[in-house]
């Protein structure tokens, strides 16, 4: 950018003169040029012979601005790093190609720019610019038009958006999400449903629809691999099967169809013989296996906890009862060990011979039992019964005898034994059961029946 005179001088406060030879009224401008100096003076009005006045140099002004415009000065632009430096007249001519001198953008950008810069203004920072686009060569003028390309460049390869690693063209990804994107959603064409594309392959090896080849290789093509299964089991004529019955004992084989449904009316007969025998060993089987049940089910630790609920009404029930000694309750079976003596207690609520209607009876009994050969008799192991107290301080009664060897109830049992046994006719009184202490609460009592082959008798 051209500077005038007066701008350098400005810039390098040179002052400016007044010729002292010039009255107040006519103030004489000086003007310096490089190349000489001239004095401009005001016009004057003319004289009656139209001759103007002649003016006269001010020789002394003009050599002293001579003396200023060979004075040695440093560029404007010496702080910003330029070394040049000579006479003053010399300036305006080094500015015209200083690289520290600013200049008007030349994409007309508005900005003033050192001739050093701006080469880079212009290719890289001037928001005029032309912008080539790195993917399509196209070009546009303006960064904000740059910006928007960059954002619509159809041929600028961008990652996909389903994130499946493809970078790919712009122009190109609509297609590419439909038909080649490994992430896209594709419906298996055997059974509807819709899988990732990169994961179909392995859902083929388990599709339930996924047509499958017979085994036995019959009249039907593909059977669905959910159907298969059916499909041998019940359809396939080309398999090879065994008779409805085989589990009864029939050995019969041949292909599905017409021999066999031959065969099944033929041996009818048969098939309802091993029908009756298989049905025969099965009820041994049953009783077989309620036996064991019944026996694992038996208390073998020698100690039998009887509740005995309902104990007003059963009570009142003995009392009425017209033939025999009452109404005896029977307990359930228990062993005095694993493989030991089977024993049964029983109570008469109403008593039993000499407690009849006065007081609780009751009794033991031996039952024959599996184990009675390997066993030694009589059975001399200590007995007792206990009626518990429900109060909060119990107070329970106990009664209890070691059997004597010579009496018959406790001698090996046979297949009917003694029904009665060996016990207590009056354990407990009536009056002693039902008015003191809580033997009976909620129409509820509990007898314990202990036996022990220490023979210590309970006191």
């Amino acid at each position: 950018m051209g500077r005038s005179l007066a701008l350098w001088t400005k810039t390098l406060s040179f002052p400016s003169r007044n010729s002292p030879n010039k009255s107040s009224k006519h103030s004489i401008t000086t003007s310096i040029n490089t190349s000489s100096c001239t004095i401009f003076a005001p016009a004057t009005t003319p004289t009656k012979d139209n001759h103007t006045p002649a003016s006269t140099p001010d020789v002394s002004d003009c050599e002293k601005d001579k003396d200023i415009m060979g004075s040695v000065v440093y560029c404007i632009h010496h702080k910003e790093g330029c070394k040049w430096s000579d006479q003053l007249r010399r300036l305006k001519g080094h500015l015209q190609t200083c690289k520290y001198d600013t200049l008007p953008c030349t994409n007309h950008c508005g900005a003033q720019i050192a001739r050093i810069l701006m080469d880079d203004h212009v290719r890289y920072t001037c928001i005029e610019r032309v912008i080539k686009c790195e993917y399509c060569n196209g070009e546009m003028k303006g960064e904000l038009a740059g910006e928007e390309h960059s954002r619509t460049c159809p041929v600028e390869p961008i990652h996909c958006e389903a994130k499946c690693g493809v970078k790919i063209p712009r122009r190109m990804l609509a297609k590419h999400k439909v038909t080649e994107c490994s992430k896209r959603l594709v419906p298996c064409r055997h059974c509807g449903r819709q899988f990732v594309a990169d994961t179909i392959n392995s859902h083929t090896t388990s599709c339930p629809r996924f047509p499958l080849t017979c085994p036995n290789r019959c009249e039907i093509v593909t059977v669905a691999r959910e159907d298969l299964e059916h499909h041998i089991k019940h359809a396939c004529h080309s398999m090879l099967i065994s008779c409805s019955f085989k589990d009864v004992g029939c050995r019969f084989k041949s292909l599905r169809g017409k021999q066999m449904d031959t065969h099944m009316e033929e041996a009818s007969q048969q098939h309802l013989t091993l029908m009756c025998s298989m049905v025969t060993k099965q009820q041994q089987q049953i009783v077989s296996m309620k036996k064991v049940i019944n026996n694992l089910a038996v208390n073998q630790s020698g100690t039998l906890i009887w509740k005995i609920s309902d104990v007003l009404e059963k009570l009142e029930e003995g009392r009425h009862k017209l033939c025999g000694d009452g109404l005896e309750l029977i307990s359930s079976p228990f062993y005095t060990s694993q493989f030991g003596y089977k024993l049964q207690a029983s109570v008469f609520l109403n008593g039993n011979g000499s407690g009849e209607n006065t007081h609780v009876s009751v009794y033991i009994k031996i039952l024959p039992g599996e184990f009675d050969a390997l066993l030694k008799w009589s059975f001399s192991h200590s007995v007792s019964f206990t009626l518990f107290d429900q109060s909060e301080k119990p107070c329970n009664i106990v009664e209890s005898f070691v059997p004597d060897p010579s009496w018959e109830n406790f001698q090996r049992p046979s297949t009917q034994p003694d029904s009665l046994g060996f016990g207590f006719p009056k354990f407990v009184s009536h009056e002693t059961l039902l008015k003191k202490r809580q033997f009976v609460k909620d129409d509820t009592m509990f007898l314990r029946i202990k036996v022990d082959p220490s023979k210590i008798v309970a006191v």
